[in-house]
């Protein structure tokens, strides 16, 4: 540290040295300017000499204000320029003042004051500059006498470099290649852009070839080692066709982060990734209401469940941007909640974060949680969410999705906890299997405690306490169980890439939107609503696989086969996001929707559906798979299961096909046989 400090102290006496000379060469020369190259007359002469060395004084001294010596001058920007700007103009205005009020001009030229601050920002600005064209010049070992045959390198060829977009950030990604000696290895050879007006000029001297529709043509023309697509506000159609145009010239393809992903217009090179398929769902950015999400989080106890899930994870990440009092993270996965725990405590070494290992299934867990911290908004997010996995297990689905709902529900509104946000699933929409009806038996959980709340609550002419309320999306891109992850696996094999069906679809979305989602709701959620989030498009499996193969660098069907294996138990081709009968209604936010039941009294009440719950959670500590079934009809009526249990085994199952009335052999490996 002493070293570094004597160094530190050396080069600021260097600088501020040799802005001493300039000052007086500007101080100086301006003199000469007026009066045309020629020595001043006498008193000009005096003037000059008794006021060079005050002068230069206060302009140190301001421009020490100004920060102008706490730089890196080899890193100088634009905001640098300005603050010496800014600085010069302040200096020479104190000068002007000062003069006036000394000697009211006398014996000084007027126009001397104007001509100094101009030489003042010139000399100094392109000493500056000329620091910076100096260590950057080093850096990619480009000055003359440092230049070699292999591109200033002097250890292997450069990597040449396409960027396509050369707009924001495409320059931001050339100003670092140029500037980081870590990257002397890329060669950035052109840009590549739609804008008509771009084309053929020139950013930090680097030539914008072509439309990007020509890629194939600029790349079979210049050599070209890597492609990178730097638009971070391109739609999915936008990022398709240009993945499709780079694909087929046979080079490797990266891009930046969506602009959701970019905070604080911070692009970088090692934001550059992997083209991946969420690149092809949709870029546009969220707009999120982050006084109102910040309302209901900052300086508030938070308790997740599901916390080393996917979405339960990528939750508390978010949430501790918005500085709670405290985040409980509560899961019965200990090596996963360790992992989020630890990734946590790195980015917020000061906050409270406190791992709750332990089921939600257990009142007793969640009753010390509660009693404990007081947590005063909870999103519950644990649940289990792989259909075949509930198909062969239904009482582990009742178990965890619909009792640990109610459990945590219970212990919220006897905590008398501000919100509960229950995170639920398309699939709760005339579910055709086990786990999308037991999270349609939570919703109605949800919705029957609302309506008792609020009855109770207007019996005593008071607000209802808790706000309860529920957020329905669809498949999440990266979670757990997802088919991505899946059909990448059998890539890396050579496949083959087994869809279930070509004609089913599902609605997909990423993580970080999901979530972002789900903060938003809960900001704007009131008691018994269900929010809906916008999904977009359905998307048909057989074209994401596809997609994935040739983002692979393979041909489907050709590289890679793609195989259809039939409909698991559980599944069917299409789902949706609404339930017959519900109301739909727009929100104030463009990617959110609220369904209510209009009025509506609930088909079932409390009392019949607690009833019901004990007569299933019976049957499931029998693990009755048939009685599971029948009785999740009678509580969802549009349940319409396509198989029925007739005997439950570990090894082999014998299950019956409800259309055809086939009875099919279920196998350990989860995978029908034929009809027997």
């Amino acid at each position: 540290m002493p070293k570094i400090e004597h160094k530190f102290k050396k080069n600021l006496f260097l600088l501020i040295l040799t802005d001493i000379v300039l000052l007086a060469i500007s101080y100086g020369g301006s003199y000469l300017l007026r009066f045309d190259l020629k020595i001043p007359p006498l008193p000009y002469l005096a003037s000059l000499k008794y006021t060079l060395i005050p002068f230069i004084g206060i302009k140190i001294f301001i421009f020490y204000q100004f920060h102008l010596y706490q730089g890196m001058w080899r890193y100088t920007g634009l905001k640098d320029l300005e603050n010496l700007i800014k600085a010069s103009l302040v200096s020479s205005g104190f000068m002007v003042l000062l003069t006036f009020a000394a000697v009211r001009f006398r014996g000084f030229a007027r126009s001397v004051f104007l001509i100094d601050s101009l030489l003042t920002i010139f000399l100094i600005g392109g000493c500056r500059l000329g620091i910076r064209l100096f260590f950057s010049s080093w850096k990619k070992e480009t000055l003359p006498w440092m230049r070699n045959g292999d591109g200033g390198s002097g250890h292997k060829k450069r990597k040449k470099v396409l960027i396509v977009g050369a707009g924001d950030a495409g320059e931001k990604i050339l100003r670092e290649i140029n500037d980081n000696r870590d990257l002397v290895h890329y060669e950035v050879v052109g840009f590549l852009d739609d804008n008509p007006r771009k084309i053929h000029r020139h950013i930090h001297g680097i030539k914008v070839l072509d439309g990007i529709e020509n890629v194939a043509s600029v790349v079979r023309n210049i050599d070209v080692d890597e492609i990178m697509i730097a638009i971070p506000s391109a739609s999915a159609e936008q990022m398709r066709r240009i993945i499709d145009l780079c694909q087929q010239t046979g080079v490797n393809c990266k891009t930046i982060p969506t602009i959701g992903e970019l905070l604080n217009d911070k692009v970088s090179i090692s934001a550059i990734r992997d083209v991946s398929y969420a690149d092809l769902l949709g870029r546009s950015q969220i707009e999120l209401d982050i006084e109102r999400i910040g309302a209901y989080l900052k300086d508030k106890c938070i308790l997740v469940t599901g916390a080393a899930g996917s979405i339960g994870s990528e939750l508390c990440r978010q949430i501790m941007a918005f500085e709670p009092r405290a985040l409980i993270m509560m899961d019965r996965a200990e090596s996963s909640l360790y992992e989020i725990e630890m990734e946590l405590r790195h980015l917020y070494p000061r906050q409270i974060l406190v791992p709750a290992l332990g089921s939600v299934t257990c009142r007793d867990s969640l009753k010390g949680i509660f009693n404990r911290y007081h947590p005063q908004v909870v999103f519950h997010a644990a649940a289990y969410k792989h259909v075949p996995m509930m198909e062969i297990h239904p009482w582990e689905a009742v178990f965890n999705n619909i009792l640990g709902t109610s459990n945590v529900l219970e212990a919220a509104l006897e905590a008398r906890a501000e919100r509960f946000v229950l995170v639920s699933t398309d699939k709760a929409v005339r579910p055709t299997n086990v786990m999308g009806a037991s999270k349609r038996v939570a919703e109605i959980i949800l919705q029957l405690k609302h309506e008792e709340s609020a009855r109770a609550a207007a019996g005593q002419r008071k607000l209802a306490g808790t706000k309860i309320m529920a957020v329905r999306f669809g498949n999440v891109i990266g979670s757990a169980g997802s088919v991505i992850p899946l059909f990448k696996r059998q890539i890396a094999y050579g496949g083959p890439v087994t869809v279930t069906h070509p004609e089913v679809t599902r609605y997909f979305m990423t993580i970080g939107e999901a979530v972002q989602l789900i903060l938003q709701a809960g900001a704007m959620g009131e008691s018994g609503d269900i929010y809906i989030l916008k999904m977009g498009r359905p998307i048909r499996i057989l074209d994401m696989a596809r997609d994935l193969i040739r983002l692979s660098g393979f041909i489907p069907d050709k590289d890679i086969r793609i195989e259809i294996t039939g409909l698991r138990p559980g599944e069917k081709l299409y789902e949706e996001l609404i339930t017959e009968g519900e109301g739909i209604v727009p929100t104030s936010h463009d990617k959110l929707m609220v369904l209510r039941s209009n009025g509506q009294k609930s088909a079932i009440s409390a009392r019949e559906l607690k009833e019901k719950i004990e007569e299933l959670l019976s049957l499931a500590q029998r693990q009755d798979g048939r009685g599971i079934q029948l009785k999740l009809q009678e509580i969802v009526p549009e349940y319409h299961p396509q198989i029925l249990w007739d005997k439950v085994q570990f090894q082999c199952e014998k299950i019956v096909d409800l259309q055809s009335g086939d009875e099919i052999i279920f196998r350990a490996n989860n995978a029908p046989t034929l009809p027997v």
